[in-house]
């Protein structure tokens, strides 16, 4: 019978870790590029925030 490869099971079980770490760090980088993104700036250069309701001037 062989023997298990403990050492092989743990690059393993590190390299699986290593990717769900990077999925992660770029999830969130598109997600501050997606809200960096809705910040656009109007013609006289302000940033204006797309993502806001605006007021109703009937209520």
């Amino acid at each position: 019978m062989a023997k298990p490869n403990y050492s092989f099971a743990k690059r393993q079980r590190d390299l699986a870790k290593e990717q769900k770490k990077e999925e992660k760090l770029q999830r969130k980088k598109a997600a501050a590029d997606e809200e960096a993104g809705a910040l656009t700036p109007d013609a006289e250069g302000e940033v204006t925030d797309e993502t806001e309701t605006p007021k109703d001037p009937a209520e």
